[in-house]
């Protein structure tokens, strides 16, 4: 029985990986999700039966804020630390790490409905809950173009996955024909949910010049683009996409000017940017700095192994966006953003000259979706 052999791979692989695991437990990255996820170290199951949201990570947690409130008490589990403390935020939630699979049919219990996210097409977990819950749902569904030939190559397994779940809500008719070819039956279109979009100002910020955002960057994308502006025209705000860069991307930073950190210049509600240069060393404050900036030049594009970020929260503010040409795992999303600019880091001068406020065009069907999950 494949759900057997299945489960003994899974074992098989847990327990040579061990050695691995104990030395990522000590890395601040890991340190909270490697002992809950694979040890269930403070990691019950969940209390009470309800609807249960599970999402990987940061992006695709705060995704479901419109969906969760729709809804008196959820359960949510996610696989990330920057993903479990998005979820705290969620008064009406309890939140988990989502457990190795070895530990399911242990860990699951019943519950209304299991909405999971994108692409988490944990076996296990949907097996086990196609058992115990009410229903089972895959929630902005999509394989990217680039990623869609690695799925067909394993047809057969994601077949066995798609048999476990009951309906998919994809991104567009394009994702739905690649999720039938892969076994998904019950596929609908209800649009891509992070285009809906209510944002909270938490912080409002007070600039000294023309503010230039550089949102979620990565490994090398700081220097690609810094090169490539003339200091001294903008305030420029440097947001690393994850935070144990922050002390790197500081240091690299002093090699462009005298820089400033966010966390020692602001801390209440109005704060005033100080500086050409400024590291946003907090998590959380990308929307309260798109809100009052002049352009934003998104990361996660100028590198080839991430393929892009989301557009829609400072597109949702009007703002003029310059991406680098790498959003392979984006093209639905940018699909539904008019104006970007798309070029290489040597192009980002001249598009400066030329700016544009970009403009969402919203197609998500929220009513349809709170429907299938109820």
């Amino acid at each position: 029985m494949f759900v057997i052999f299945y489960y003994l791979l899974a074992l098989f692989i847990y327990l040579i990986s061990l050695p691995f695991l104990f030395v990522l437990m000590f890395k601040n990255k890991y340190k909270k999700s490697v002992p809950a996820r694979f040890f269930l170290y403070n990691n019950p199951p969940f209390k009470e039966k309800r609807y249960w949201f599970h999402s990987c990570s940061l992006g695709e947690t705060k995704a479901l804020r419109p969906i969760i409130e729709k809804f008196d008490k959820v359960n949510i589990s996610v696989i990330t630390n920057t993903g479990y403390d998005e979820a705290k935020k969620y008064k009406n939630a309890e939140v988990r790490f989502l457990p190795y699979e070895i530990f399911l049919p242990f860990w699951v219990k019943p519950c209304k409905s299991l909405v999971v996210m994108e692409a988490e097409l944990w076996y296990m977990l949907f097996f086990v809950a196609k058992r115990r819950c009410g229903k089972t749902l895959l929630l902005n569904a999509r394989i990217s173009e680039k990623s869609y030939p690695k799925y067909m190559k394993f047809r057969w397994f994601y077949k066995k996955i798609f048999e476990n779940i009951d309906i998919v809500l994809a991104q567009s008719e394009k994702d739905k024909q690649r999720l039938e070819s892969l076994g998904a039956k019950y596929v609908e279109v209800v649009g891509n949910v992070k285009s809906y979009f209510s944002p909270e100002i938490t912080t409002r910020y007070k600039k000294a010049k023309p503010l230039l955002i550089l949102a979620s960057t990565h490994k090398g994308e700081e220097d690609k683009i810094l090169k490539n502006l003339d200091m001294g025209e903008y305030q420029i705000v440097v947001v690393p996409r994850h935070p144990e860069r922050f002390d790197e991307v500081y240091e690299l930073l002093k090699n462009y000017g005298n820089v400033t950190k966010l966390s020692e210049t602001c801390c209440v509600n109005e704060c005033e940017l100080i500086g050409d240069l400024i590291l946003a060393d907090k998590m959380g404050e990308l929307v309260n700095l798109y809100a009052v900036s002049d352009v934003v030049i998104l990361g996660g594009s100028f590198v080839d192994n991430v393929g892009g970020h989301n557009p829609i929260e400072p597109a949702f503010f009007n703002k003029p966006i310059i991406s680098g040409k790498h959003i392979f795992n984006q093209h639905a999303l940018y699909n539904e953003v008019e104006g970007i600019v798309i070029c290489d880091e040597s192009e980002i001068k001249t598009h400066l000259q030329n700016l544009r406020p970009t403009n969402i065009k919203n197609s998500v069907n929220m009513d349809k979706i709170i429907e299938k999950i109820r």
